[in-house]
């Protein structure tokens, strides 16, 4: 679909480029699973003419504009880059969030209280029958998630944070528990304690919907007095599972009393954005039933969507179009870190950025090698580290997301390519740049011819090689 472009002079813009007369390629960088993040001769793109060409790109049809691009605050995640010695994990974290350094991180999500890569359960209040919330405190965040947050906000302060429960404080769920499906290793969840998807295990009754809403102003509060801006936040993750670790289901019914009758005019007191998610099945109607509601839609400023919430983006962009959406967590893999996880990878990011995203985050910044949970769940993550030898490094997924990152601005517009491959996504930048992203996934050397407006660049793709092209017209 065809996005508006905010003024004249946009349109005038791209119009001349379309029939620039002169075009450079200024970077270039490319990444094998062999080499990560090997900057080419950006003289060896040549300038080409004819009308033989293998892509297009289409100046004159710019789509969404992007937010930016980020990663998940958990609590292993600092505890595993508190094994690094002070120098290397200030490294690391410079190469993640300083602006023009690496990956240039300008959008973070984190949890609100304990989520599946906790240390342990816990949550800001566990006094039951506390409506007023006297005993609320984020004590346990300033052992592990405030300091990981204030070490990036010292490499880009203008770092846009959101945040989201997995879980409320047990005393507010029917079972009384922090998970709803039973682990025996892992939790100790009775039989009649355990949830099903399609049902409130939230206590959705006035006294406790004020309470919840009133536990989400402590926590704003909270974390603003500690400097930490908290922007925007979303009511649940993962609202439709029940799993071993923190987690609560909740019907589109509930979420829509508790967003439009409480957490709603809660967050607007504060300046708080409010958005509907985190959303994990492809059923579009779980959001529609709160953006048609008379007051929830009042509220909700877009939607996030992860794992099988990626079906049900395109809809919601189509139906929605001023609604800012989110790609919230990418799946996870398996602690491998491996090229066929960052291969899928790459599938994920191609679906969602030409679905309409406006932003895309990974999950784990940094976990040990293995990337073992407290729930017994091995996942990916950006960074891993050795604790036992005090070494990391960035995995390929990193450097995937990093060929987005580093080159696409905030405010850039992504372009639809016509692609014979279907492995190229295209950009403008807010300086008129053209970003390339490009992956030849054949064991040789591809050369593809890329139009841009009146003009076309041959590019030698390395073989299995993921690229970056930045061109000036």
């Amino acid at each position: 679909m065809m996005y508006k472009m905010k003024n004249l002079t946009a349109v005038v813009c791209l119009l001349g480029m379309v029939s620039c007369s002169t075009v450079t390629v200024e970077d270039w960088v490319s990444s094998t699973f062999d080499v990560s993040w090997e900057k080419q001769d950006a003289g060896a793109a040549r300038i080409v003419t004819g009308d033989v060409r293998d892509a297009e790109i289409d100046l004159l049809n710019p789509q969404q504009s992007i937010e930016g691009f980020g990663s998940c605050f958990n609590e292993l995640g600092w505890t595993s880059l508190r094994a690094l010695s002070e120098a290397d994990r200030e490294s690391v974290m410079r190469e993640l969030f300083a602006p023009g350094v690496g990956g240039c991180f300008t959008v973070c999500r984190m949890p609100v209280a304990a989520n599946d890569f906790s240390r342990n359960w816990y949550s800001y209040n566990e006094t039951a029958g506390d409506f007023e919330m006297k005993n609320f405190s984020i004590a346990n965040d300033r052992e592990t998630l405030i300091p990981f947050i204030k070490n990036a906000l010292q490499y880009n302060p203008e770092l846009k944070i959101w945040a989201s429960p997995w879980c409320p404080p047990s005393w507010m769920k029917h079972n009384r528990h922090y998970a709803c499906a039973a682990s025996p290793e892992y939790n100790d969840i009775r039989p009649e304690q355990l949830g099903r998807e399609g049902t409130d295990m939230f206590i959705c009754d006035e006294a406790h919907f004020k309470a919840y809403a009133l536990y989400f102003a402590k926590f704003v509060e909270a974390y603003g007095n500690e400097n930490i801006r908290i922007s925007m936040v979303m009511p649940q993750n993962e609202f439709n599972s029940c799993q071993t670790f923190p987690s609560c289901t909740w019907t589109a019914a509930g979420l829509n009393r508790f967003v439009g009758q409480y957490l709603g005019p809660e967050m607007r007191k504060l300046g708080v954005e409010l958005m509907l998610g985190t959303m994990e099945r492809p059923n579009p109607l779980l959001v529609d039933t709160l953006l048609k509601d008379r007051l929830s839609g009042e509220y909700i400023k877009g939607a996030g969507f992860q794992w099988a919430g990626k079906d049900a983006v395109g809809a919601i962009r189509r139906n929605y179009p001023h609604l800012s959406l989110y790609q919230t967590e990418q799946e996870c893999g398996d602690g491998r870190n491996d090229r066929a996880h960052c291969l899928h990878a790459w599938e994920l990011m191609k679906h969602y950025l030409n679905s309409g995203v406006n932003v895309y985050e990974y999950w784990n910044t940094a976990l040990e090698e293995g990337g073992m949970s407290r729930w017994g769940w091995r996942q990916n993550s950006l960074v891993t580290v050795d604790a036992e030898r005090k070494t990391f490094k960035f995995t390929f997924e990193y450097y995937l997301l990093k060929h987005f990152s580093h080159y696409v601005r905030k405010g850039a517009r992504l372009l639809p390519v016509a692609d014979s491959s279907g492995n190229m996504l295209a950009f403008i930048n807010p300086d008129a740049t053209i970003v390339i992203v490009a992956y030849n996934g054949t064991p040789a050397e591809s050369v593809r011819v890329v139009g841009i407006g009146k003009h076309a660049v041959s590019l030698a793709l390395k073989p299995d090689s993921f690229n970056t092209i930045v061109v000036k017209l």
